[in-house]
């Protein structure tokens, strides 16, 4: 058995962190997949580090 989190991991490189702490996530820009330049794989923020912390 596995679980995978493909597409939401790219839109939010600290996806444990935002399931960790119940915090929305990043929808990814479906226009930069498969191709093209570093644009929608490097480019999205980290969680703001004074997050209200709900958990």
């Amino acid at each position: 058995d596995a679980v995978a989190f493909g597409r939401p991991y790219i839109a939010n490189p600290d996806l444990p962190e935002r399931f960790r702490v119940n915090a929305p996530l990043t929808e990814p820009n479906n226009e930069t997949f498969y191709g093209g330049d570093e644009k929608g794989y490097t480019d999205y923020p980290f969680m703001d580090n004074g997050y209200d912390r709900m958990g």
